[in-house]
């Protein structure tokens, strides 16, 4: 939990603030852009909740914080609400889990409810309320791990939900070697017939991201939305494997179709599906420049 006698000077007076601890994950920035800002390197309050709706996001935040490093300074009545409150609707059957994890680095963790099974793309931290959310919402079918970053808690939602996890065998560690699908080679997989896995070698060498209903892109760290540039990019400061494979995954992802950008780090992005493919040109144009 965060602690008052560390709360950063940059935090505008009021009940919620970040303490030194902050990773500047960026979570609570994109989570609640009215209310957490970056300053020095770290978040801050810049601006105290003014409604009950920010109010419920900042909490919202405060939960996914990887860190536990947003604290509010009364004991907050209203943190059962939020805690309910998750996981979050994104679209349609897509959920954002929050409770991210430190071992990811605060990476996002979604949800895809389906009739069929429910995705658990990428692990949150394992926590009773969410786990009791899950449940209520019908389980696990898939964990599927978009690459070796992110595993976070898996084997804890593999011991409770008995879900099968899908990882590609060129990111497989000591800490996965149990995985129960693991994928080879540079081809599609198709696991259902509303689920593609397409492998993006790059921030590692075996990344894959996933495609459903060729309208979502759960894209790990292979792509996202810079607020800052205005457009898709993918994070050349932190491709632990190889730039140029990073960039030959990019020109081949641009030939599919999606409406969606649903990273694990950095921002998500909507759009139609030709304004989508103008930004992957602009994506795969600013890589080429890097």
């Amino acid at each position: 939990m965060a602690h008052l006698n560390q709360r950063r000077h940059q935090n505008v007076t009021g009940d919620f603030y970040v303490d030194r601890t902050c990773i500047d994950c960026d979570t609570c920035r994109w989570m609640v852009p009215e209310v957490f800002d970056r300053v020095d390197e770290q978040s801050a309050v810049y601006h105290q909740p003014t409604d009950e709706e920010e109010r419920r996001r900042s909490l919202q935040a405060l939960l996914a914080c990887p860190t536990a490093s947003i604290g509010t300074v009364e004991k907050p009545k209203d943190i059962k609400q939020a805690q309910q409150s998750f996981p979050i609707l994104v679209d349609e059957n897509i959920y954002h889990c929050g409770y991210h994890s430190e071992n990811s680095y605060g990476a996002a963790s979604y949800l895809i409810v389906r009739l069929e099974g429910n995705v658990l793309v990428d692990s949150p931290r394992f926590t009773p309320p969410l786990v009791k959310r899950l449940e209520e919402m019908g389980g696990i079918r898939y964990m599927y791990l978009t690459h070796k970053d992110d595993v976070a808690d898996h084997r804890k939602y593999r011991e409770h939900f008995g879900c099968d996890r899908i990882l590609h065998a060129d990111d497989i560690n000591s800490g996965t070697l149990e995985v129960e699908i693991k994928l080879s080679g540079c081809e599609p997989h198709q696991l259902e017939t509303d689920l593609l896995i397409i492998p993006v070698p790059g921030h590692t060498k075996g990344h894959t991201v996933l495609l459903y209903k060729n309208k979502y892109l759960f894209s790990g760290d292979h792509l996202a939305w810079s607020a800052q540039l205005d457009h898709l990019i993918a994070f050349r400061d932190a491709c632990w494997y190889s730039w140029r494979e990073q960039s030959k995954s990019m020109k081949k992802l641009s030939e599919y179709s999606f409406e969606w950008v649903l990273p694990g780090h950095g921002r998500r992005y909507h759009a139609d599906a030709e304004t989508m493919r103008d930004q992957m040109q602009q994506c795969i144009a600013y890589m080429e420049a890097k």
